[in-house]
């Protein structure tokens, strides 16, 4: 935790280091692995370069975080939905689907009008010819014709003198609309320059080369192939694509000209370079603004308002459609779902009836019910060569003693051999379960030459039997339901009458 002199503004270096040493970075499917109890997992999304839906897994349970994700990228890799089958509980947080209000301009209206019917997923072989199916709809060609209209409203704004300004949010979708947009200044002959200004665009644009594994293939491809990964290497080394740190950078100021297409952060309009070019160009009614459908723009513009400057709303996939999810949770076959409490019913009643739902708020802590009765702990190979087990009864149960030490490590109970050692007088004395019959130790007595009887009362009313001895010395057993209590004063006789309980007993 912060101290109070960082809310008070004393800000302190170590602070914002000792926080990094916490963060730990994966690659996908890398196993990460939390105080020994849980083992957790990155598994791609699909929706950008490095987003991802996770697996927790522990002895008891496994859950699957699936957060916004697509079944298809034209940039990273493609949702990867197998690693995440099989998992006692999903906690779906794709709260996409709840921005779907109307049909006419909303996230889900840019996405796939593929439906699918109810049906039967129990077979493997359909639920995945299914999966594929979703995966395989026209969402990329949709996008890329978003894209093509995007750049044409840009190439057209430019063309009559007017600038864009684009505030990025999502990396992928600025690297694809970077390729778009200087193909089609290309094909009309336009000569304008383009520029990224923000304190992370060298190290960011730099990053996208040489993140392979994070790709879809296509892009992987190109690696094999020698080309760049995205075409924007291919713009900065002809001079068309300008980085810059800020906007009063002094190489920035030398370089400027206007009509330009300018890529800056922050989509919010608050941060950042936007906010200063937004304000030089609001009155000019040539000019272009290019935001993401559901920032808010209303709220957005406010401050720049009246605005002449034509804005543009785009809407891209973002998320996992409702005619999507049941077919995707068929497949996954979880026990439970967590969905969020403010998801519309409608959309509640296309998951179906077969899992079990619960819903979930902000700040809430929920009791999930525990799907597993079982607990599984493995043994340590050196242990389990010493182990000499005991059928009981004519069951397939077996018995065996051990001396042990359970570890708890990357998320698995293992019993392990203790390297001390037990004293004689423990490591022989046995261990008896099972109820004592009166009569069969009355028998095994007997056999031994012991002599007595049972008291009157015994077993009438608190169901305490005691059998006296008399000879070949005095002693008594009292059998009780839960313990047998042995007396003697003769260590001989004392031993003798252990012998005959045990032999009645069931021990090992």
């Amino acid at each position: 935790m912060m101290e109070l002199n960082w809310v008070a503004g004393n800000h302190c270096i170590a602070d914002v280091n000792e926080c990094m040493r916490k963060v730990q970075t994966l690659k996908y499917a890398e196993e990460a692995c939390y105080n020994g109890a849980l083992v957790i997992k990155a598994f791609s999304s699909g929706l950008d370069i490095g987003t991802c839906n996770w697996t927790i897994s522990s002895s008891k349970s496994r859950i699957a975080y699936l957060s916004s994700s697509i079944f298809y990228s034209l940039h990273a890799m493609s949702f990867d939905y197998h690693s995440l089958r099989g998992n006692d509980l999903v906690l779906f947080s794709d709260f996409s689907s709840m921005m779907d209000t109307d049909s006419s301009g909303g996230l889900c209206a840019s996405q796939s009008s593929m439906t699918i019917d109810s049906m039967n997923l129990s077979d493997e072989n359909t639920s995945e010819a299914t999966i594929n199916a979703l995966a395989n709809t026209n969402e990329s060609s949709d996008a890329m014709d978003k894209l093509a209209f995007i750049c044409s409203c840009a190439v057209d704004s430019v063309g009559n003198g007017g600038s864009v300004l684009i505030p990025f949010g999502r990396v992928g979708i600025m690297l694809q609309l970077l390729e778009q947009m200087f193909a089609s200044l290309e094909s009309s002959s336009l000569e304008v320059p383009v520029f990224i200004v923000s304190s992370v665009a060298e190290e960011m644009l730099d990053f996208t080369n040489v993140v392979p594994e994070w790709l879809c293939k296509e892009r992987q491809e190109k690696l094999y192939s020698g080309e760049a990964l995205f075409g924007h290497a291919k713009q900065i080394k002809a001079k068309k694509l300008h980085l810059f740190p800020a906007i009063h950078s002094a190489d920035l100021v030398k370089m400027w000209r206007e009509p330009c297409i300018v890529f800056t952060p922050h989509w919010s309009l608050r941060l950042g370079p936007v906010v200063h070019l937004l304000q030089r160009w609001c009155q000019d009614p040539n000019s272009l603004l290019v935001m993401e459908h559901g920032t808010g723009a209303e709220l957005a513009l406010l401050p720049f308002s009246p605005m002449a400057m034509k804005v543009l709303r785009c809407s891209f996939l973002s998320g996992i459609m409702m005619q999507e999810l049941q077919p995707l949770l068929d497949f996954l076959q979880p026990n439970v779902i967590l969905f969020p409490k403010d998801l519309p019913a409608a959309h509640l009643s296309s998951i179906g009836s077969s899992f079990s739902l619960h819903p979930y708020s902000e700040n809430e802590i929920m009791n999930v019910p525990n799907t597993r009765n079982d607990h599984e702990i493995k043994l340590d190979k050196k242990l389990a060569l010493q182990l000499l087990p005991r059928m009981i009864g004519e069951g397939p149960i077996a018995i065996a003693r051990l001396r042990g030490k359970l570890e708890l490590n990357h998320g698995e109970h293992i019993l392990r051999s203790c390297r001390e050692s037990l004293d004689s007088s423990q490591s022989h004395m046995q261990l008896h379960w099972g109820s004592l019959d009166p009569n069969l130790l009355e028998k095994a007595l007997q056999k031994k030459g012991i002599d007595g009887s049972w008291s009157a009362n015994t077993g009438a009313n608190d169901g305490i039997h005691v059998f006296r001895i008399a000879n070949p010395s005095s002693a008594l057993i009292e059998i009780h339901a839960m313990y047998t209590i042995i007396s003697s004063a003769d260590e001989t006789l004392s031993s003798l009458l252990v012998e005959a309980v045990s032999s009645v007993l069931e021990g090992i």
